[in-house]
């Protein structure tokens, strides 16, 4: 079983601008995006024991800016956002039908996009830190150029003992093809520690018929700990061992967005806690189970649930 250490923790990715529904006609707007989600859910943790930064490119604008504030304000590090006068935020809109949601995008300008271009830049952002978190959201922004500067750059910092972890978050709309989206897919999965897929993004790109399928293919690049996340049905994990773990039936459910982020982000908080796959699960359901039962990507927080001492 993998050993971790509470300690820095980074996220690399995408923050966009987000249009959340929050009654008839009306939105409200915040920024998520699925590694941010992660990485702010983590840093809200009460008694988790990690410093964690976020790892972006955003613009010189005023909603930049504000974004970078909250960062801030919310106890996220921020030297490792980089600025880019000529790009912006990308931004999105949720719609739900009931509480099941679908999303509308605008990211071609996004400053994200550009956020690979320095492999030195890349190195120093993870020196040092005990986990950094990716998804395939984060690849699928970049081109075929960034992808390898981060996978060097996140091999170099495995030599000095960080830990990779990586939630494949398949969108086909950001891949070019099927057989792009499954080449870096299992590149990173060979570099990741730990892999936190949903296994129906899992049949829609690789047509697994069963969770048990996918835990079999991820380990067969080398990860070693392997999450399925499946919705409402049992968790599978292959870490000190194989298990399903149930779902707990969620109650006043409200809106779907950000549960698998939320799960990602109660799980690694608890592994680098030292805490067993079978608890890290556990914290994880917990954590989304809270997000649903509010509107947006993110929990109030005051409603981010204690990781239990």
């Amino acid at each position: 079983m993998l050993t971790f250490a509470p300690g820095r923790v980074l996220a690399v990715g995408e923050a966009m601008i987000e249009m959340a529904v929050i009654g008839e006609d009306t939105y409200r707007r915040g920024f998520a995006g699925d590694t941010y989600n992660t990485a702010w859910h983590m840093a809200q943790v009460p008694n988790a024991n990690v410093s964690v930064g976020y790892v972006t490119r955003v613009g010189t604008d005023a909603v930049s800016n504000s974004f970078v504030d909250m960062l801030q304000a919310d106890g996220l590090e921020t030297a490792h956002v980089a600025r880019d006068p000529g790009r912006t935020m990308g931004l999105y809109m949720i719609a739900l039908e009931k509480a099941e949601r679908s999303f509308s995008y605008w990211r071609d300008s996004s400053a994200a996009r550009q956020l690979a271009q320095s492999e030195a830049w890349l190195d120093q952002a993870f020196s040092g830190a005990r986990l950094v978190h990716v998804s395939g959201i984060t690849l699928g922004i970049l081109d075929d150029e960034g992808r390898e500067r981060l996978a060097r750059s996140l091999n170099t910092a495995q030599k000095s003992g960080t830990r990779v972890s990586f939630d494949p978050n398949v969108r086909p709309k950001l891949w070019s093809s099927r057989d792009l989206a499954r080449a870096a897919m299992a590149q990173f999965f060979a570099i990741a520690d730990i892999a936190l897929p949903s296994f129906d993004d899992e049949a829609t790109l690789w047509g697994d018929a069963s969770p048990d399928y996918t835990i079999e293919r991820i380990a067969s690049f080398g990860t070693s700990e392997v999450i399925v996340k499946n919705g409402s049905a049992p968790v599978s994990i292959m870490g000190d061992n194989r298990q399903d773990i149930p779902t707990r039936q969620a109650t006043d459910i409200l809106d779907t967005s950000g549960a698998g982020d939320a799960f990602n982000a109660g799980y690694l908080a608890a592994r680098l806690n030292g805490r067993s796959p079978t608890s890290a699960v556990a914290f994880g359901q917990q954590m989304a189970a809270e997000v649903i039962r509010h509107f947006g990507a993110r929990i109030p927080r005051a409603s981010v649930p204690e990781l239990p001492a």
